[in-house]
């Protein structure tokens, strides 16, 4: 099994579950975005983290 999904089927499913009508036109940018999304997604999760390091509580720029 892969980690990897498969954006185009994402796009279309996501679309359908919340009842967004997607113009044809438009599909192919918004499967190149979430394939883009998906791309820093795996870096972010990618990264090391120190086993110490805790989630803060409340977030303080």
């Amino acid at each position: 099994m892969t980690d990897q999904m498969d954006a185009a089927e994402c796009v279309d499913r996501i679309a359908a579950l919340v009842g967004l009508p997607l113009n044809p036109d438009h599909r192919p940018g918004v499967v190149a975005n979430f394939e883009r999304i998906q791309a820093i997604a795996q870096l972010v999760m990618e990264f090391p983290l120190p086993e110490e390091i805790e989630a803060a509580p409340v977030f303080e720029p």
